[in-house]
């Protein structure tokens, strides 16, 4: 039977944190009606992420599974990528393997699309911060609401939290796009939602509960001047005409 709902994990150097969430969804998605598929994308790990997740998964009735991994780091949004292609489901939400927003969110996410409103769905940090449990050191939550900012004037997409890592896919309009993508780290989230806007997709902004995790790996002064850059090229691509449907299909040719 093919799975209804497809949960992509990009996962770098996540052997502490990747078991406790895996059995988390598990537990999750073992009391629901619909049916899941699980996939952990382990990018280019140098610990024993991928030993740990198969060793989880393996031990599972209740959901099919698969572990990706290739050897090099190439960034999440490749991991992402990676990950939604290999998706079987209808729907596919991608989540942080740190689970800062809680898989019970998912229905918030999925429920749209399954209703046919929209074809994707992604989480906001921005739009009810009462449901933001534990915040994010002030310099880094304030860097993150310049960036957004920077995002809305350099792209005139309407959105207040590009970066929350929960985000859901119709595949079937989305996947068509995935050739066109270019950006591998930080900055993929601004250019599926812009790449999506441009060719016709519904977009929908939903609040959802989430807390900062202590152990984030992202640098807020490094991965801030590489995600402006990013966001930069996108504006270039988008220029040259890179994000048309046409290119896509071309590109699957």
């Amino acid at each position: 039977m093919l799975p209804e709902i497809s949960i992509v994990i990009p996962a770098y150097e996540e052997s502490e944190r990747i078991g406790n969430t895996l059995h988390r969804i598990v537990d999750y998605i073992s009391v629901q009606s619909k049916v899941f598929e699980l996939i952990v994308v382990d990018d280019g790990s140098g610990d024993d992420t991928t030993a740990v997740a198969e060793k989880i998964l393996s031990g599972q009735a209740n959901c099919s599974y698969k572990v990706i991994r290739y050897e090099s780091n190439r960034g999440k949004g490749y991991a992402v990528r990676t990950g939604l292609e290999a998706a079987r489901g209808r729907i596919a939400l991608f989540t942080d393997a740190d689970l800062s927003t809680p898989i019970e969110e998912l229905p918030k996410l999925t429920d749209p699309i399954s209703a046919g409103n929209f074809d994707i769905t992604f989480g906001s940090r921005a739009l009810d911060r009462s449901l933001i449990g534990t915040h994010q050191p002030w310099r880094r939550e304030q860097g993150g609401k310049v960036f957004n900012l920077v995002v809305r004037l350099m792209t005139g997409m309407p959105y207040w939290d590009t970066q929350c890592g929960f985000k859901a896919f119709d595949l079937l309009k989305f996947r068509p796009l995935l050739n066109l993508m270019k950006i591998d780290r930080f900055g993929f989230d601004v250019e599926f939602l812009f790449v999506a806007r441009l060719n016709g997709l519904r977009l929908k902004e939903i609040p959802v509960r989430w807390n900062n995790d202590e152990r984030s790996k992202v640098n807020v002064f490094r991965d801030s001047i590489r995600m402006f850059n990013e966001v930069r090229e996108i504006r270039s691509n988008a220029r040259k005409g890179l994000y048309s449907a046409a290119n896509s299909m071309a590109a699957a040719g």
